[in-house]
């Protein structure tokens, strides 16, 4: 039980006030006040007088001595500076989420795993696919009050009797091959972890499985993280999509004796080939498709192509038609993909987040009361997490409210997660023994240095598990892991050692200290490098300058974790030196350059290069074939801060430096006729 404030009891009568605007406000008033008298310990009245002068006493404020219930309302995620929107807007946020959930989403569903997460690393570099996107989502809606635990269902794996009945037999068994994942992903097979991906994807298949037969019983909705999966056909997959998990989940609804009519709404940005293969002749299927390209004729699909480019109100005009051409459905699946967006690596349409949000809308009210199966399907940006968590918001609360443009869901998760991490475990243990006093004395050597002058190896390895590194770690293939701390020329050095095939490997190495930057004592990062030694260079992933093995794809996390490190300490940001661009583009999203003229060269620098793969950039930068206004540009590799309060950058200047220069990328060398002619048998 956690103390309720008065401030909170205000807010619940501004979202009281909110519902009047609401078509069901009076139930919705109903289970708010019920709400706040469950809050206070009390049973809510009966009477409709005794209700009014009890939302009075809300009202005013003055029950102080309320209680909060973990089981209905969930203790919000601590916040850092910098999460949007701040205050009472925030928290009036999650009460109107909390009465719409209430009021709409009781019957809603979610299925997620944290091995959702494909543990490809190179996937993200070489398509823009968010790994973490089903992290993003469920930590998002669960901050925000917009998902109930209580509704978090943990999938299981599909059975094989499951996938025989859609794909043959001989491809299920090709599944096992490193060289069949690797072309249906397009990442390079050295460092594929079969088993692991092939968990991955039973599993999403099994949520996919298990969300339907379950909306069957109980005539509601449910949301699978990761699926939608329609690129797969019986006899092959491609397009990131091994098994077809809607024609398997089709399927099992009809082995359940369903046979009324099935639609399968595919909003995803690119054809539904491999549904029209598996669902084309079904009976009593109907597949409709809105995409931004054509691929041939679909057979048994109602496909609309749009132009490339095309935006909300184009995009909303062809969906109405195709909703007015569906035969009214018993069930339905809707494949809400998030490549439709303006900018897209992999998709041509050019939708904005209010219009994913529209469509969404659209849908759900043209679907009505129908059990409903909800996937997220592609989506190659950094805003794809954004328009799935939005079609919760809609399927969950009937929410059209916007997602902050700056709502960072890795800060709320990590911050969860530091608040209940143990400090005697992070320091190997509080007691004091007189060893420890001898050797704080001088009179004996220290048994074990402490990194940063705090954490021990144990600690740092405790910190590492919790905030989900080491797990990631062991998806890739390796074990057995072994922190080793010591002091460096420049602060304290820390390594991570993880054993494979026998082979134990360095994955991690960082070297930090303690320094004071910009009138302001921060942790300072010297070096850093995550390494992959399973892993090779190949065309599906170039080897990036200052790179001696493919990285693990946990640059971001690593971000976190010294942010979270600095916090602790005490300290107010994060400091390091980017030797290349793509190293700065990596942590773009929250380190900044202390100078303000020198982060609006780099703000012009991606606005300008931004259409480019990071490769290409990044290996102009090195071979200085960047100009700025013309001229040879040489990357200037200042300093970058993570501020863990407000910003300290002048935005009047970075605005003036932005406007000021602009970048090109002059052409790369002509090849000599000699290495023309010694290249040309290789070619071949």
């Amino acid at each position: 039980m956690f103390p309720l404030p008065c401030r909170s009891f205000k807010l619940l009568a501004q979202a009281s006030a909110w519902t009047d605007s609401c078509p069901a406000r009076v139930t919705c008033h109903r289970r708010i006040s019920r709400a706040a008298w469950y809050c206070a310990g009390k049973k809510a009245p009966r009477s409709p007088k005794a209700r009014e002068r009890r939302i009075a006493v809300v009202q005013s404020g003055t029950r102080c001595e309320a209680r909060w219930s973990r089981k209905l309302l969930p203790k919000p995620a601590i916040r850092s500076a910098g999460t949007s929107p701040p205050g009472d807007a925030m928290d009036l946020l999650r009460w109107k989420l909390l009465a719409q959930r209430h009021l709409f989403g009781r019957r809603v569903r979610i299925w997620y795993s944290s091995a959702f997460r494909l543990p490809l690393p190179g996937l993200e570099g070489s398509t823009g696919f968010e790994p973490r996107r089903a992290d993003y989502v469920l930590w998002f809606l669960l901050d925000q009050w917009a998902l109930a635990p209580s509704a978090v269902r943990t999938p299981r794996r599909v059975r094989y009797r499951e996938l025989a009945r859609v794909h043959q037999a001989d491809y299920l068994e090709t599944l096992s091959d490193k060289r069949t994942l690797a072309r249906i992903f397009a990442v390079d097979e050295s460092g594929l972890n079969v088993d692991e991906v092939l968990r991955t994807v039973r599993l999403a298949c099994g949520a996919t499985v298990d969300a339907a037969l379950d909306c069957l019983k109980t005539g509601g909705s449910a949301l699978n993280l990761f699926g939608g999966f329609h690129h797969a056909s019986p006899a092959q997959g491609g397009g990131f999509c091994a098994i077809n998990d809607i024609a398997v989940a089709v399927d099992a609804l009809r082995q359940q004796a369903f046979f009324g009519q099935i639609a399968v709404i595919d909003l995803d940005a690119h054809p539904p080939d491999g549904l029209a293969d598996c669902l084309g002749a079904a009976e009593n299927v109907w597949v409709g498709s809105l995409s931004g390209e054509s691929w041939g004729p679909l057979t048994g699909v109602d496909d609309t192509v749009l132009a490339r480019g095309t935006g909300d109100a184009t995009y909303l005009q062809a969906l109405s038609g195709l909703l007015g051409r569906m035969p009214r459905p018993e069930f339905a699946f809707v494949i809400a993909g998030g490549d439709v967006l303006a900018g897209d690596r992999l998709g041509k349409l050019s939708l904005t987040l209010a219009g994913a949000r529209r469509r969404d809308l659209h849908v759900r009210e043209a679907l009505g009361g129908v059990p409903t199966v909800w996937l997220p399907g592609g989506g190659y940006g950094e805003d794809s997490w954004r328009v799935f968590a939005g079609t919760a918001l809609v399927v969950a609360c009937r929410s059209a409210e916007p997602i902050a443009m700056d709502y960072e869901p890795m800060r709320a998760r990590f911050s969860w997660v530091a608040s209940r991490l143990s400090l005697d475990k992070l320091e190997g243990g509080t007691e004091i023994s007189w060893a420890d006093v001898e050797e704080s004395l001088g009179l004996r050597a220290p048994s074990q240095h402490r990194f940063l002058g705090f954490y021990s190896t144990e600690g740092l390895e405790y910190a590492l598990s919790r905030y989900g590194l080491l797990p990631h770690l062991w998806r890739l293939g390796y074990s057995n892991f072994r922190v080793v701390v010591e002091p460096a020329a420049l602060g304290d050095a820390v390594r991570l050692f993880g054993t494979a095939a026998g082979k134990e490997h360095m994955l991690l190495e960082c070297v930090l200290e303690k320094r004071r930057i910009a009138d302001a004592d921060v942790l300072y990062v010297h070096w850093l490098t995550l390494r992959n030694p399973r892993a090779r260079f190949s065309h599906r992933r170039p080897q990036l300058p200052g790179q001696d093995k493919p990285g693990l794809g946990l640059a971001r996390e690593m971000g976190w974790v010294f942010q979270r490190m600095a916090r602790r300490l005490g300290l107010e940001g994060v400091v390091f030196r980017p030797a290349w661009f793509h190293t700065a583009y990596t942590g773009r999203y929250h380190f900044v350059f202390v100078d303000p003229a020198r982060q609006g060269r780099f703000e012009a620098m991606i606005r300008d290069l931004g259409q480019l793969p990071l490769i290409e950039v990044t290996k102009a930068a090195a071979e200085g074939r960047v100009l700025m206004n013309g001229e040879p540009y040489t990357w200037e590799a200042d300093e970058m801060v993570f501020w863990l309060g407000p910003s300290r950058l002048d935005e009047k200047l970075v605005e003036a430096e932005r406007s000021r220069v602009s970048f090109s990328l002059a052409p790369p060398p002509t090849p000599s006729r000699t290495q023309t002619s010694t290249a040309t048998p290789h070619a071949r």
